[in-house]
């Protein structure tokens, strides 16, 4: 398993601008616990920035997902003649981030990662990201980005974090494994999709908050599983996650919704991201404890809202299997940090 070391302690501002100045994390409008069993003891955090950007905080880490921090009437390019325009602003600006350790790139489209990020963004933030994407952020001359690493689905990577928090001779740890996911449906599209490059790959990731050997740095074991699907539909090579989780719980699912339409909802062609429809279905193949849905509204190229999905999850009787973020929204959540009890991964 390939790792990367993340020391806290080194990591600068993700901007490269001057003028920055760091919030100590991101301040929430309204803070969300599990709706069934929220015990105390949350230790862990999941900040919706907006689109399919969040911020992700556990033992003085923070993961950025998917950033893209353009405002409403921006635009955005998704494709040869294709292009989309935001309708609401994020829940905090590029420049007002708070430290962020790594970044997680579904796929290199503008919607997750802008024109603005890619040029504002420090180049030696840590970037983990699919295959396609690390040869774009690597092969742009001076303004490459210095330390991308690619996982393809299947492959996972384990960031290795430089901490004082040990305990018993264990220390957190995160791992990211690459799922898989098709932005384009299987068939005579997908093939020209192929040949044209039109639409890019994209990864859904599990990221395994957890532990291992404080010195041997092996025998991690997971004490809390979040599954963000990135933009993907409801595709067969979805079927293989549960079982290669089974027996393994998936505490999270981050799903991107709004039934994305190419070139737009008012001549819908091509169907890209799963609908409210396709996401109840996927909540029902992985059966996550909970479902977070992001990735909704936030531009003009979305036919599936967000109260299409609400509709399908009452009807299916999981009211309380989904928590609902706005913007600016944040879920807290526990890590389970009881070694003893921990769940381990095989």
């Amino acid at each position: 398993m390939k790792r990367i070391t993340i020391d806290p302690s080194q990591s600068g501002p993700p901007t490269k601008e001057i003028t920055y100045v760091p919030l100590e994390r991101a301040e929430a409008k309204e803070t969300k616990l599990h709706p069934r069993n929220a015990e105390g003891g949350e230790n862990a955090s999941l900040f919706f920035v907006g689109t399919a950007t969040t911020i992700l905080e556990w033992e003085g880490i923070r993961i950025l997902t998917d950033p893209n921090f353009l405002h409403k009437g921006d635009h955005v390019h998704l494709g040869p003649g294709v292009t989309g325009t935001r309708q609401t602003n994020p829940a905090i600006d590029l420049e007002q981030l708070p430290r962020i350790d790594a970044i997680l790139l579904s796929h290199y489209h503008a919607d997750h990662f802008d024109q603005e990020v890619e040029a504002k963004l420090s180049k030696s933030i840590p970037i983990i990201t699919t295959p396609h994407a690390h040869s774009c952020l690597t092969s742009k001359g001076d303004d490459s980005f210095t330390q991308v690493h690619a996982v393809d689905h299947w492959e996972d990577v384990l960031l290795d974090l430089h901490t004082n928090k040990i305990q018993g001779g264990r220390k957190p740890a995160i791992r990211v494994a690459g799922m898989p996911g098709k932005h384009v449906p299987p068939g005579p599209l997908s093939i020209a999709n192929d040949l044209l490059s039109a639409v890019p790959p994209t990864n859904g990731w599990m990221v395994e908050l957890g532990y291992q050997n404080a010195k041997e740095g092996d025998n991690f074991d997971s004490g809390y599983r979040i599954y963000i699907t990135g933009d993907t539909l409801m595709v067969d090579e979805l079927k293989e996650i549960p079982k290669r989780y089974t027996g393994r719980n998936i505490d999270l699912m981050l799903i991107h919704l709004g039934g994305t339409t190419i070139p737009g909802p008012k001549l819908p062609l091509l169907m890209v991201t799963m609908d409210a429809n396709q996401g109840i279905q996927l909540m029902e193949l992985v059966d996550p404890d909970l479902t977070v849905p992001i990735h909704y509204d936030d531009y003009d190229v979305f036919m599936s809202p967000l109260e299409d999905f609400k509709k399908a999850v009452e009807e299916a009787g999981w009211t309380e299997k989904v928590v609902y973020l706005d913007r600016k929204d944040e879920f807290k959540f526990k890590v389970n940090s009881q070694l003893n009890t921990i769940e381990r991964a095989a």
